[in-house]
């Protein structure tokens, strides 16, 4: 970035603020598919994927766009994510070149594993936050307006208040216990007589909004090692938490690890541990092996369930550079691929043969005996911009189950993500906690074809991985991908126990196709959607015409948004 570009004035901050206010827009009634050549914005609450498409109509590009819609979702979608909490960040530059920022949380250097509590939530589980670290860094290194402008979408949602979508009530009503116990957090999230917010009712968050003012003021300084940094850590300190004032001095956001494979002739891109993106990568190149135009709809979906078990059993490994390579490997998926139990009538892409169906359900026992997975709570958010010069971001950002640890620093304003007390394993100090987040991307001769993730815990790694078949197998475009049926593999203590499949009147597996799958020999669970098998909001280039089209999960609250044309002045 260029030296002098930020602006810290508070009185071009207040100035900027009332520039926002026009872009408000009607949540319940926002577009979830919008399609511009100048780029596009989506995320998971239509007020956050507004904030970053006026960074597109200031002259900002997509790194900048994607700063301010992560900040403004902190703010109106708190239960799913935080600046206390963690995020991955994928990088698609104008010159083709891909790179990631790992804001992970991280382990404090004085946490004991072997001694700490194991809990569920609470002080005893917060670990060092990543994600304002991870933004100022994307900001600094891709962004080009200034720090204070970027910021006051969010800051002006915290301090005039937003009205809660119905989601976003539901999940705060549902953490309304455990948030109690949290002198901040009970401040924040509840009403003076103890009960929660209504959807419709207005949200303000002024403490919320110091402390995103301050930052927007500072840097990444203000909170990791200025007045922020000593209230959380005398917070910690006063409640039994780890988390230190030198912990948040010592934390940086580092280079994410880029992992690249390839699906039916087109390079898919992730990130590596902590992430999930190789995890991603190797379900694709198994299920790459299969032809899906040999099969029903139905039994393709069981290739796809079974290749994403094959590839978590990996999940839970030691990562290592090497382990990487042997991931995202081909020859490891084809060997993988030998264990997937297909109909009978369907072939290897490379005509490598025939298997018929087995029996009973422990076909996979071996593979995946001992894996344990993460509960499958809904929780994470993630959100994608792209600009008219070629740059796109996938960024994910999440505080773990809802409401992450349930506790508020009070004056500060924010949640803290839970990365503690077993929820993402045990973690040795100074790691950091591994997690199924997916930023991805598919890239067609170097050029993006799509830029996407998906929130749901561990079902965000098979969110992504069928919105990638959908389109490139299917020929779907993205806004239909997404609506289409999913499947995640259910896994048990000996191994896969089944399937769960999207079931509903509307866009989910049918009846017939149900009993389809149980006849295949597998345990089948339907499950209705309302975003229990993921939530993707992203991003589909169409190369013929250069336009971005952004989609938002059909499934969730979410929004699409396209900067609105510059207006021509007088005489231009």
């Amino acid at each position: 970035m260029k030296p002098g570009i930020r602006v810290y004035a508070t009185t071009v901050l207040a100035v900027l603020a009332f520039t926002v206010v026009p872009l408000r827009l009607d949540a319940q009634s926002a577009p979830q598919v919008a399609r511009s050549a100048d780029g596009v914005v989506v995320a998971a609450q239509p007020l956050a994927a507004a904030a970053g498409a006026r960074m597109l109509e200031l002259g900002g590009n997509a790194a900048d766009a994607a700063v301010a819609a992560a900040f403004a979702i902190s703010v109106v979608e708190p239960s799913m994510n935080s600046i206390g909490g963690r995020n991955q960040i994928l990088i698609r530059t104008p010159d083709g070149g891909v790179a990631g920022i790992d804001g992970t949380t991280s382990v404090p250097l004085g946490y004991d594993p072997a001694t700490a509590p194991r809990a569920a939530y609470g002080y005893p589980t917060i670990g060092v936050p990543g994600s304002v670290a991870g933004l100022m860094r994307l900001h600094e290194e891709y962004g080009s307006l200034p720090l204070t402008t970027i910021m006051a979408p969010a800051i002006d949602y915290a301090a005039h208040g937003f009205r809660l979508l119905p989601g976003e009530a539901r999940r705060q009503a549902g953490s309304r216990d455990q948030v109690a116990e949290s002198e901040g957090a009970r401040r924040y999230y509840l009403k003076a007589d103890g009960s929660p917010y209504l959807p419709g009712d207005r949200l303000v968050q002024s403490d919320m909004a110091a402390t995103l003012r301050a930052i927007s003021l500072g840097g990444g300084d203000a909170f990791y090692r200025g007045e922020i940094a000593g209230r959380i850590a005398d917070d910690m300190a006063a409640n039994g938490g780890f988390l230190t004032r030198e912990a948040l001095a010592a934390y940086e956001a580092e280079d994410s690890r880029i992992v690249r494979g390839s699906y039916r002739g087109f390079e898919i891109v992730g990130s590596d541990i902590p992430a999930s993106g190789a995890i991603a990568i190797l379900a694709l190149q198994i299920a790459e092996a299969f032809d899906p135009d040999s099969m029903s709809d139905e039994a393709w979906a069981s290739i796809i369930a079974q290749s994403l078990a094959l590839a978590m059993t990996e999940y839970r490994r030691d990562g290592s550079d090497s382990s990487a390579v042997r991931v995202t490997s081909k020859a490891f998926a084809r060997e993988l691929s030998g264990q997937v139990r297909v109909p009978a009538e369907a072939t290897m892409e490379a005509g490598g043969g025939r298997w018929a169906a087995g029996t009973g359900s422990s076909w996979l026992a071996g593979a995946v005996a001992g894996l344990a997975l993460p509960p499958e709570d809904g929780h994470t958010t993630h959100l994608s911009a792209a600009d008219g010069n070629g740059m796109a971001i996938a960024l994910t950002q999440t505080i773990g189950p809802g409401m992450g640890a349930k506790v508020a620093t009070p004056g500060l304003g924010f949640l803290y993500a839970v990365t503690l007390g077993g929820y993402l394993g045990i973690s040795e100090p100074g790691e950091r906690a591994r997690s199924g987040i997916t930023p991805f991307m598919v890239l067609d001769d170097g050029e993006p074809l799509l830029v996407l993730g998906a929130a749901g815990g561990i079902r965000i790694i098979s969110a992504v991985v069928q919105a990638v078949t959908r389109v490139v197998d299917d020929g779907l475009a993205l806004p239909a991908a997404l609506a289409a049926p999913r499947v995640h593999p259910d896994m048990g203590p000996d191994g896969l126990a089944g399937f769960s499949v999207e079931a509903g009147p509307e866009d989910g597996w049918s009846g017939t196709s149900v009993e389809e799958f149980r006849e295949m020999g597998f345990e089948i669970t339907p499950t209705p959607r309302q975003g229990a098998f993921g939530r993707i909001h992203g991003l589909q280039y169409d190369a013929a015409t250069g336009t971005w089209i952004g989609a938002a999960d059909p499934d969730w609250e979410g929004a699409a948004v396209a900067p609105r044309p510059a207006v021509p002045t007088r005489g231009g």
